[in-house]
């Protein structure tokens, strides 16, 4: 591998973003405050009957699994030897390392005891779903940080702490991929403790096994997403050679995903409930047309697919659909059975905001300051390995 110098960063367009930041991040920070000095009951609408809100169905549900696609990628490029993805293993793998670190400062909102967290390194439950999750994730995200470190190491000029990386790169993905695939799946085996809470729609002991497919369908959609935002800011168009096979994949992801799906409701009995005119039954035909119908119908027609424009759209739903799936899970089918109505405080809301809009701050200072993306035609950043 060769490290080449890197370019003076490039000017990103930033416009009237920076203001709308700032706004949110002061919101943020006000809402941080009241949450460690007035604690839970002050700042969000959850309860005894309903205590787990937007922060575990948004932050952590949908943050890991539309982080999943730096294992996908990771996978394809260094275990597969499909050497073409190279390009935007880089973005992909920055994308899912600041999702984890999100995921990782978002539970300590939802956590009664926070300071209490490093419980899990000691104290051992191995009977216990959540600390396998604790374990993978603490696990899966020190494997993303050795991973990252490469690229800083790179920055750096540290061609020693780069031969090191390089030995160990091989083991790490493997590592990476298996651990991820755990606690993908994990997540899902959370709420199999609560079949008689859980709706009908939702509920299935195949739910780790759902949780694993719509993760890697979210996860390539989010890859095409991300490279489509950090194009428009960075003034570079999309890759369409290498996100339109993505595209196909996702097709079949998304096929299996909603094939299992009406199978394992049909084999159940409740495939009916989907039309009943209830609430549950409206969310869960929004989810599956949005995040399912939708997309393959989209980039199954080569000519959408084979478009920016139409391989964005498809994505967007592919991603919009997932995360239904997963507030759909962690939500709505459950509200019923708690008899309460959760909506989420102002509180709440302005975390989970907060977090992603310092999520994308971040994005764009590692893309202006280090060797993210390969080098382009006009030689604008340095090639990765």
């Amino acid at each position: 591998m060769t490290t080449m110098e890197l370019p003076r960063p490039r000017t990103v367009r930033l416009g009237i973003w920076p203001g709308i930041f700032a706004l949110i991040f002061a919101a943020f920070l006000y809402a941080t405050f009241m949450r460690f000095t007035k604690g839970l009951g002050a700042t969000t609408n959850l309860s005894d009957a309903f205590p787990w809100g937007i922060w575990i169905g948004f932050d952590i549900l949908c943050g890991v699994g539309l982080a999943a696609g730096a294992f996908t990628l990771m996978a394809t490029v260094h275990l597969f030897h499909i050497e073409k993805f190279k390009p935007i293993v880089r973005p992909t793998l920055l994308t899912g390392y600041l999702g984890y670190l999100l995921v990782c400062v978002g539970l300590m909102y939802d956590l009664g005891q926070p300071w209490r967290i490093w419980h899990a390194l000691i104290y051992w439950n191995e009977h216990s779903v959540m600390f396998e999750v604790a374990w993978c994730v603490m696990l899966y995200t020190t494997v993303l940080t050795l991973e990252f470190s490469h690229i800083v190491f790179e920055r750096l000029n540290w061609k020693w702490a780069l031969n090191i990386m390089h030995a160990l790169n091989t083991p790490l993905v493997i590592l990476g991929v298996l651990l991820s695939t755990l606690h993908q799946s994990s997540l899902g085996t959370m709420y199999l403790i609560v079949p008689e809470k859980l709706h009908a729609l939702w509920y299935t002991p195949a739910l780790p096994l759902l949780f694993y497919i719509s993760a890697i369908g979210a996860g390539l959609g989010m890859v095409i997403l991300e490279s489509h935002l950090s194009g428009r800011a960075l003034g570079h168009e999309l890759e369409m050679n290498l996100l339109e096979p993505l595209g196909r994949v996702m097709i079949v992801v998304l096929a299996i995903f909603g094939v299992l799906r009406l199978d394992l409701l049909w084999h159940a009995g409740a495939l009916p409930l989907a039309f009943q005119p209830v609430y549950e039954g409206r969310m869960f035909l929004a989810e599956f047309v949005i995040g399912v119908l939708a997309p393959i119908l989209l980039l199954s027609w080569p000519r959408v697919r084979r478009s920016p424009v139409g391989l964005v759209i498809g994505a967007t739903c592919a991603v919009l659909g997932f995360m239904l799936y997963r507030l759909n899970v962690s939500i709505t089918g459950i509200e019923r059975a708690s008899g309460t109505h959760y909506v989420p405080s102002w509180m709440e809301m302005t975390v989970s905001v907060g977090l992603m809009a310092i999520g994308v701050a971040v994005f764009g200072l590692a893309v202006r300051y280090l060797p993210i993306f390969p080098a382009s035609k006009h030689g604008s950043h340095a090639r990765g390995a």
